[in-house]
């Protein structure tokens, strides 16, 4: 007979998981939105935590208002100023000394990342290019500089932050839809060389998100886009963060909230790894069902944008 234990190899249970006494937690992008509620999740569960951000003073407020969800006088939440985009080899020696500090990193959270809108044609090269380097090169590198030291310990979890935009492309999200989609074929592709190392990786794929990036990315969009973005609704940055920390602790590669991200992610699944069997036999039962629903959707979009181009 077969042996599906090979796609899906024991790891200890669920609780044993959500354990984090003693195990550090780093996260990019950890001083505002869907990063700082993951790091309040990883605190309350007993983890070290540190954050990584660019601004100085929103870290400071970040670590003091995490502080105050520590479960043990034990832990450590300390902040790290770093511009994680800049240059590989600075962003490798400051992860080295903060894992001199904090410990070992258990969980990467790659949270860091932003989205100027706009269609290719109105958006600037230097907007192109800064997406490109936050949103794809700066989740790379942060990756790349742990990584070694996940691989000779055997065990850790790597969490890469992309978007539904990851998915689908959406009017005005050209070049930010590109970042996404190229940090999904890095989630699927570092899922297959670390799995053997004990190490699990985790796509997570959060709705639009109420968050200052998202207030800030607000400006910036077209019409259509906003119209668009409306279908899916708004959630909260505690609620995206709680699923995503659960998501990975549960080792599930996708990270999805809300019934429409999960039809669009099931959709797109593909040969994209899979949690469980029963994971596998539900997308494959409803597949087809759903590709017509996917196409009633992507009309939709298609005649807003039709319409928007009208009134313009």
């Amino acid at each position: 007979m077969f042996n599906f234990s090979i796609f899906f190899p024991y790891s200890c249970t669920k609780n044993e998981r959500r354990n984090l006494s003693e195990k550090h937690c780093l996260i990019t992008g950890g001083s505002s939105g869907i990063g700082k509620w993951a790091a309040i999740e990883a605190v309350k569960l007993g983890a070290n935590v540190s954050l990584i951000a660019r601004n100085n003073d929103r870290l400071i407020k970040a670590r003091d208002e995490i502080s105050t969800y520590a479960i043990s006088e034990k832990q450590k939440i300390q902040y790290f100023t770093l511009d994680i985009s800049a240059d590989y080899e600075h962003t490798e020696k400051t992860l080295c000394e903060v894992e001199k500090i904090m410990g070992a990193v258990y969980i990467l959270i790659n949270c860091a990342g932003t989205a100027i809108c706009g269609t290719l044609e109105n958006l600037s090269i230097k907007d192109a290019q800064y997406m490109v380097n936050l949103n794809f090169y700066g989740t790379l590198y942060t990756i790349k500089a742990l990584l070694p030291r996940m691989k000779e310990r055997k065990e850790g979890y790597i969490v890469i932050t992309a978007s539904q935009a990851a998915l689908i492309g959406i009017y005005g999200l050209s070049v930010y839809s590109s970042t996404k989609f190229a940090l999904r074929g890095l989630a699927e592709s570092l899922y297959m060389e670390v799995k053997p190392h004990g190490i699990h990786v985790t796509l997570a794929m959060p709705p639009d998100t109420d968050t200052p990036g998202f207030e800030q990315e607000e400006k910036s969009k077209p019409l259509a886009t906003s119209l668009i973005s409306e279908t899916g609704g708004l959630y909260k940055p505690e609620v995206v963060a709680e699923a995503i920390i659960r998501d990975t602790l549960d080792e599930k590669f996708f990270s999805t909230i809300g019934f429409k991200s999960g039809i669009v992610t099931a959709l797109c699944s593909g040969m994209s790894p899979a949690s469980s069997l029963s994971e596998v036999f539900l997308q494959s039962s409803v597949m087809g069902f759903m590709r017509l629903i996917a196409f009633y959707f992507s009309h939709s979009f298609l005649k807003i944008v039709k319409k928007c181009e009208n009134i313009q």
